[in-house]
């Protein structure tokens, strides 16, 4: 290394570990929004570094002229809009204080990726410049070269506590760190004098250091004797090591960077387990809105009123506005945890089957509140900057939703009908099974009648559409009924049975979570099916509609029509969900007919070996001892869970049903399913369905009935529980072999695997 290369490291280096600070917060705003906010910045604290170097009049002045170098170009970079001709004004300082205020909190309450505007994005090049200062200052500083990176760590920090990156790049910042680190230790000058006195000369890069030992020494005596061969060098030299131990340094610094990446390859790449946005949300204006239900009744009144327009949506047989999934038995109420949108919402975690990207223009009148017309899972919207509820979706402006034009975009799954017609629902969806309030008996009796005590499905929740269908009318006309609390709702269903579209999708979610059926509420659009001469259409108040919403496993909420009144895209060819449960509408058996769909026979009584689900044969390596010593932990740990399944397989009575409930519990926590000692057996399925297959949730969901039954039901225990319970276990451990071959080896060898609880 060079002289000049050599001083320039102490700078270089804590402003490479600022910039990839600053880089680690790609899993926020994308890396690509990241790289001219943070390089540019980052290279004028640099340049101005080199300005510095080497002029001690500039040395006092240096953390000012690089903060103050490293603001220009972040102003430059995001806030040129707030400049006169690129100087900076007013505006401008009142954004970089925003910035420090501001920013950070906006991101918290923002969809990640969020959008990369200035006002959210200003507080990390601000990170940015604050940590290369710093860090060159200390790199200056007597005390060793390390303490330079502390800044930049600390941004790095800050930058996991938002959302932390995933095992693979985790394991490529570190070890980009490491790097960095290692050249500040090498890379210092052997030759660096010690700091000045007051008023003598500086250190050879310009920079001035404390008062510390005096000028060198004056040449050693070199008469012979003893003291010509006992000369010290001065203590203030920094001896650098040779390139000799250098290359000796690389093949362990080699295989231990290698084996980092290694790891991180092998480590499932689970969502974070804590991140600073968890419950942040948008607070809300204290306003007075009018509830969308009660809105239904005047709009059918006043049909003609036009309220948005649509463009390029072929097929949308329908437009959500809002969604009410809380229901106290007098209101029903929307959600409020409201989130920024960022630039996309990927979909779902609880679609699984494939989904498709769709757009449309939509261009609004008066929706009569704050909300937009939207779809079921928005992907991204251009043109307006709206608030996302974010488990419903719902999209909200909080100056109101009159006279706005925007670009809608979303996800739609892909799926035909004996798909759907086969899917069990998901009763876990947020909202799915909230409360129905104090529910009248005889609407009690009027479930269990309508259901004809079908397990709930999403036949079964078809079976309850055709029920209010065929034992209901539509109201028209004047003198239409409103409300939508019990008492109206038992007006409805036992007496009149005639109501608005309010009246039906209202009963049709008490009644479905009454049956265990998971649904919610939405008030939102009819499309109307005659088009306007320019292709779009008007959407106007007579084509108001509320609906109920079915959650399916896998899928998502598929939307159904008790009123019959929404129209499926008439000739379209559109394969939305809408048009696809119409299409399981169709083949839905004659009541008389329809039957529980078939449980899985369980297996064979426990008699012989059922495989490990690591897929290893622990107990069929007759090796020698020294074989053993070298793969003992490849053996041992499959060997000492298939020992532990058997001790607990044999326990008599409820003691085996809770073997197998502990032995599902540490596969799972083998396979990377957070598990905690307060569990029950639902709470794993539920832990479970991010990581594992459906089969391995069904037969969590066996197994959970069986400990119910055994523990808790005061019946006291059947002599088959424990049988089945293992039966259970073995669909669990077969759903988990059916895992990636990574996912079992990590399984298999994974000590967590051997917990003894219970």
């Amino acid at each position: 290394m060079t002289a000049h290369a050599a001083r320039a490291v102490p700078t270089v280096c804590p402003v490479l570990a600022a910039a990839l600070a600053g880089l680690l917060f790609a899993p926020v705003f994308g890396l690509s929004a990241l790289l001219l906010p943070v390089g540019v910045p980052a290279a004028a604290v640099l340049l101005g570094a080199a300005v510095c170097a080497g002029r001690s009049a500039l040395e006092p002045w240096r953390p000012l002229l690089l903060a103050g170098a490293g603001l220009l170009a972040v102003t430059e970079t995001l806030l040129w809009p707030t400049t006169r001709a690129g100087l900076p004004t007013g505006a401008t300082g009142r954004a970089l204080l925003a910035g420090v205020t501001d920013s950070w909190q906006l991101v918290l309450q923002s969809t990640w990726p969020a959008r990369p505007d200035p006002e959210l994005l200003l507080f990390v090049p601000l990170l940015v410049v604050l940590a290369a200062v710093l860090g060159i200052e200390l790199s200056h500083r007597p005390g060793g070269p390390l303490p330079a990176l502390a800044p930049s760590l600390a941004v790095a920090t800050v930058g996991q506590l938002y959302h932390a990156l995933p095992p693979g790049p985790a394991a490529v910042a570190a070890l980009a760190y490491a790097g960095l680190a290692g050249a500040l230790l090498t890379g210092l000058p052997a030759d660096r004098p010690a700091p000045a006195v007051a008023g003598g000369e500086g250190r050879p890069d310009g920079s001035r250091g404390t008062p510390a030992a005096p000028r060198p020494l004056p040449p050693p005596d070199l008469r012979p004797g003893p003291a010509a061969t006992s000369t010290r060098a001065p203590a203030s030299r920094r001896p650098v090591p040779t390139a000799a131990a250098l290359s000796r340094l690389v093949p362990p610094a080699a295989l231990g960077g290698l084996a980092v990446l290694l790891v991180a390859v092998l480590l499932p790449a689970a969502p974070p387990r804590y991140s600073l946005r968890q419950d942040q949300r948008v607070p809300l204006p204290d306003t007075r809105v009018t509830d969308p239900l009660d809105d239904i009744a005047y709009r059918l009144d006043h049909p003609t009123t036009a309220v948005f327009r649509v463009r390029d949506a072929a097929g949308v047989d329908r437009w959500p506005l809002v969604v009410l999934d809380s229901f106290d038995g007098v209101n029903w109420r929307p959600g409020d945890r409201y989130r920024r949108l960022g630039t996309e919402l990927r979909p779902s975690p609880a679609v699984t089957v494939p989904v498709r990207s769709r757009s449309a223009e939509i261009s609004t009148v008066d929706t009569g509140g704050p909300w937009l017309p939207s779809q079921t899972w928005p992907a991204g919207v251009r043109g307006v900057d709206p608030l996302v509820e974010q488990e419903q979706n719902t999209l909200l402006r909080p100056e109101g939703g009159a006279d706005v034009r925007y670009r809608l975009s979303w996800w739609q799954p892909e799926i035909d009908a004996r798909e759907l017609g086969s899917a069990p629902i998901d009763q876990f969806a947020p909202g799915g099974l909230g409360g129905v309030g104090e529910v009248p008996p005889e609407v009690t009796d009027l479930a269990e009648q309508a259901l004809r005590g079908v397990r709930p499905t999403f036949q079964a929740a078809l079976v309850l559409e055709a029920f209010l269908r065929q034992n209901y009318r539509l109201a028209v006309g004047t003198d239409l009924p409103t409300g939508h609390a019990w008492p109206n709702l038992a007006e409805f269903l036992l007496h009149s049975k005639r109501g608005t579209s309010e009246q039906f999708a209202a009963a049709y979610v008490a009644l479905a979570r009454i049956g265990g059926i998971p649904a919610r509420l939405v008030v939102g659009f009819r499309a109307p099916q005659t088009p306007d001469p320019d292709g779009g259409y008007t959407v106007r108040n007579g084509d108001v509609l509320a609906w109920p919403e079915v959650a399916v496993r896998g899928i998502g909420w598929v939307p159904l029509d008790p009123s019959g009144s929404a129209t499926v895209a008439a000739g379209t060819g559109d394969r939305g969900l809408a048009g696809v449960a119409a299409q399981v509408r169709a083949q839905l058996p004659a009541p008389q007919d329809l039957r529980d769909p078939p449980v899985a026979p369980p297996d064979r009584p426990p008699g012989g070996n059922s495989g490990a689900a690591g897929g290893g044969l622990p107990w069929r390596v007759p090796l020698g001892v020294a074989l053993l010593l070298a793969l003992g932990w490849l053996a041992g740990v499959p060997l000492a869970q298939e020992v532990r399944a058997g001790w607990r397989r044999r326990r008599p009575g409820p003691a085996g049903v809770v073997g197998a409930w502990a032995e599902a519990r540490d596969r799972l926590r083998a396979h990377g399913v957070a598990v905690t000692p307060g569990m029950t057996v639902r709470d794993l399925a539920a832990a479970a369905a991010g990581v594992a297959n459906e089969s391995t949730v069904d037969g969590l969901r066996r197994l959970g009935v069986v400990v119910d039954r055994a523990l808790w039901s005061g019946a006291g225990p059947v002599g088959g529980d424990g049988r089945e319970a293992w039966a259970a276990l073995r669909a669990v451990r077969r759903g988990l072999a059916r895992r990636g071959w990574r996912a079992r080896v990590r399984a298999a060898l994974d000590p967590r695997g051997l917990s003894l609880w219970r």
